[in-house]
């Protein structure tokens, strides 16, 4: 079925956008002779954040592992609709605060993860839990994970390298660099490379509302969910401490309390908007399920 908001293109056009600012930060130091170093680290920081991307996650939320005697309504929905959606089922997990939340993680189906707060499984009633996790679950399947992984890689490669240029250059006249043009790409790529993968992050929640309330064939549960989650995180928001704040961009909520200029440099999208769009989902009718 094809999306109305064609969130895949808009991906593949952010990536596009994140591929030329590297290229021009290349073009731009040495006259381009570190352009294959910068492709060869970015690629190494890809893999190393996207292979271990479920352990610092759960490793950041303390979470612990639960069993279906455990959490057996998280568990029954889980392995419902991961058996509707023909995939494996992910390994569960419970972090302890209050703060209501969800994230799933992992390299592929076979290595996920997905995460409830305590808070969460409190908060919400078993339809919107349901819509909750229907939206984590088409993270995993959609290859999320891979992409925010390389998102935040090209992002932390551009700042480091804008951050070199700031304190020791990258050449100079007589070698094809350009101190001027050097000058205004490290300050002006770091603050590019962030509101590109801001944008990818934002994307790809569109994406999992959509396909997780195919999935559940319940967008209004999800709706609902989102509303009680947009009021539980402004009353009982995360600290934003580092090791939080790099894997916000993965939980359904942003997790943060956050106003003004916060709101424009925020992982998620508005959600007013997500609730009107799946609103819109819920009044065209026949939602397929998977």
């Amino acid at each position: 079925m094809g999306r109305r908001h064609y969130n895949g293109l808009k991906t593949a056009g952010l990536f596009g956008l994140m591929w030329a600012l590297v290229l021009a930060i290349g073009a731009v130091v040495d006259g381009g002779r570190y352009i294959f170093l910068f492709a060869a680290a970015g690629l190494l920081m890809t893999a190393f954040s996207y292979w271990n991307s479920a352990a610092i996650a759960i490793r950041s939320m303390h979470a612990y592992p639960v069993s279906e005697l455990d959490a057996p309504e998280m568990y029954r929905i889980v392995r419902e609709l991961s058996t509707a959606a023909r995939q494996p089922m992910p390994a569960l997990y419970v972090s302890p605060t209050a703060a209501p939340n969800a994230f799933a993680t992992g390299r592929n189906p076979r290595n996920a993860a997905v995460c409830c707060t305590e808070g969460i499984l409190r908060l919400l009633d078993e339809r919107e839990l349901r819509g909750v996790l229907g939206h984590e679950l088409m993270h995993v399947y959609n290859r999320d994970i891979l992409t925010s992984s390389v998102a935040a890689a090209f992002a932390g490669m551009i700042t480091s390298v804008a951050q070199f240029l700031m304190f020791f250059g990258g050449g100079d006249r007589e070698r094809g660099g350009n101190p001027i043009a050097m000058l205004a790409m490290a300050f002006l790529a770091p603050v590019a490379a962030m509101v590109i993968q801001l944008a990818i992050s934002r994307t790809r929640e569109y994406d999992a509302d959509e396909d997780g309330a195919r999935l559940t064939g319940d967008p209004m549960a999800l709706a609902s969910a989102l509303a009680k989650l947009e009021r539980g995180t402004q009353r009982a928001p995360l600290p934003a401490n580092r090791d939080l704040v790099d894997v916000s961009h993965l939980m359904i909520a942003n997790p943060f309390r956050g106003g003004g200029m916060a709101k424009l440099f925020a992982t998620h999208p508005p959600m007013a908007e997500r609730i009107k769009r799946l609103q819109h989902m819920a009044g065209e009718g026949g939602v397929t399920r998977y």
